[in-house]
């Protein structure tokens, strides 16, 4: 599964959580998230996607980081092979959150309520991939979540575990828009 989807998935899985009734906090968030378990081959797929995109040139980093942040999100690589994001949420997205409408790959998903949090699930026709797992709520400031995802690229079949967790940072967005 290609990094901008799995963020795109895990940031839709965190933030449908209010459509249940349950608020976060408006302001700037951050998330981290890391495979925690996948075959060989995608964790070696995944140590050179990191690298590439610590080697990638200025002009190319920023390319990203722009399309990104128009989406209202900024990315970094965290520590041990993760990914770190922070995107911020309006006032209203984060009484009434709802799936980003322009999923990549073509996704529904559906979330049922559980004590303290939600079980997830979604399915992406193209490319094909689908996942469950559990967010767990700690407050309306924080998170954690836990999914298990099956994918294919380019004919191989892909089986990880993504760990994620997030944080209230700020009411204040700064220059971060609103995650689209």
């Amino acid at each position: 599964m290609h990094p901008s989807r799995l963020i795109a998935m895990v940031l839709a899985a965190a933030c449908s959580q209010a459509a249940q009734g349950a608020a976060l906090k408006p302001g700037l968030w951050e998330m981290t998230s890391k495979v925690a378990a996948a075959n060989p081959e995608t964790m070696q797929a995944l140590a050179l996607a990191q690298q590439q995109m610590a080697a990638l040139p200025a002009e190319q980093r920023s390319a990203v980081d722009q399309m990104l942040a128009r989406h209202g999100v900024t990315m970094q690589l965290a520590e041990g092979g993760g990914v770190k994001v922070n995107f911020c949420l309006s006032k209203e997205q984060a009484e009434n959150p709802r799936l980003p409408s322009g999923q990549p790959g073509q996704c529904t998903s559906t979330q049922t309520p559980v004590p303290g949090g939600l079980n997830v699930a979604f399915k992406c026709s193209r490319p094909p991939s689908s996942g469950n797992g559990q967010v767990i709520f700690e407050g309306d400031s924080g998170y954690s979540m836990r999914m298990n995802v099956d994918s294919t690229v380019q004919g191989q079949a892909h089986q990880m575990t993504v760990e994620s967790a997030g944080r209230w940072l700020a009411a204040d967005c700064g220059s971060t828009p609103p995650v689209q």
